[in-house]
């Protein structure tokens, strides 16, 4: 239309105001659809969580001391099985899951590779050979020194990683393979630690192969709590500098966002994250894997991370209640069975990638 056509606008043309009220009104769907869902996934965490507490071997003990003992208030029989145990299992459960799930988002919404996670390249392997080493050679330090251990394991393998993908850039795929390889490294050197160990430290330290809530306790729940809180609240921080990551280097720098140290900022998170759930339960394998896509599902990309933590939290503790009491198999390790669903998962994006490949 000229500056002299005096036509009035297609009727189907939509003006502004059409098209900023569609835009409102979609993202108030998109907000109530992640608020529903949020509020569905945290009634099954509260169910799963009382199962947890509530299943297993407590028959012997009055209903009416159930819920005074898992908030510390009996004492005896009932405090020892509800406070002493079950509470720290289903808590440490619930925390290292929300942790696991928080990783994996970060992890592939930045490197935008549904492969990329604390587990598959090898992150969480590092935690737990430094989880290991800090049990096997500090013992007298176990409450603080496996949880900084971890810590310090996952970031020297974000370091190689990262330096032995690189190649002018990181592709993700060179990554994720490399990732791959510096795991069974790790797993290696873990397993000869374990070759050296007395039979006591190993059948505490046997845990981090696997992973497994079964040796949970109330120092370990502290540190997942406070971990998570920490992890969840730099989340928070680095949500737009991630979100305009997403969208590409150059786009994210002409924004503003200083691309270099927020990559390094949302990796190292990751890492944490995940290394502190491992410090306390072990690798529990592709809960990291799994969370995220389930979320994005659920609740679209742009909210996934807010939603990945629930998510996970329900994998984890879930998986846990089945690795206790489910008929015919229990009890085995969580991380056996989160692996007989991951698994397959795993094999099935790996074959994905290829034929889109080719």
């Amino acid at each position: 239309m000229t500056a002299l056509d005096t036509r009035p606008p297609r009727p189907d043309t939509p003006t502004t105001p059409a098209v900023v009220a569609h835009l409102r009104s979609d993202r108030r769907a998109r907000n109530r659809r992640a608020a529903v869902t949020a509020t569905v996934l945290t009634v099954a965490l509260l169910a799963l969580t009382t199962a947890s507490v509530l299943l297993g071997g407590i028959g012997r003990l009055d209903p009416a001391d159930v819920l005074p003992a898992a908030l510390g208030l009996r004492d005896g029989l009932a405090d020892y099985m509800i406070f002493q145990l079950r509470m720290p299992r289903a808590l440490s459960a619930l925390l290292a899951g929300a942790l696991f799930g928080l990783a994996g988002s970060l992890y592939q919404r930045l490197i935008r590779n549904p492969l990329a996670t604390p587990d598959i390249v090898g992150i969480s392997a590092g935690a737990g050979a430094g989880a290991a080493t800090a049990l096997l050679y500090a013992p007298a330090a176990f409450t603080l020194g496996v949880p900084v251990a971890a810590v310090i394991g996952s970031f020297v393998l974000v370091a190689a990683v990262q330096a032995l993908s690189w190649r002018g850039g990181v592709d993700t795929y060179r990554l994720v393979l490399v990732g791959i390889g510096l795991s069974a490294v790790c797993t290696a050197y873990t397993n000869y630690l374990f070759t050296v160990a007395d039979q006591q430290t190993i059948a505490i330290a046997m845990r981090w192969t696997v992973g497994s809530t079964n040796a949970a306790d109330w120092d370990g729940v502290t540190t997942l709590a406070v971990g998570f809180g920490a992890c969840a609240l730099a989340a928070l921080f680095l949500a737009r500098p991630l979100a305009t990551l997403t969208l590409g280097d150059d786009f994210a720098s002409g924004l503003g966002t200083r691309v270099t140290a927020s990559r390094v900022g949302v990796l190292l998170l990751g890492a944490a994250a995940a290394a502190l759930a491992t410090s306390v339960v072990g690798p529990i394998g592709f809960v990291s894997l799994i969370s995220g896509p389930i979320a994005v599902r659920l609740v679209g990309t742009e909210r996934s991370t807010l939603l990945a933590p629930l998510v996970g939290a329900v994998v984890v503790i879930g998986a846990d209640v089945l690795a206790q009491h489910a008929p015919l198999i229990s009890p085995v390790p969580t991380g056996v069975l989160t692996a007989l669903l991951g698994a397959p998962y795993f094999v099935w994006l790996i074959l994905r990638r290829r034929q889109g490949a080719s």
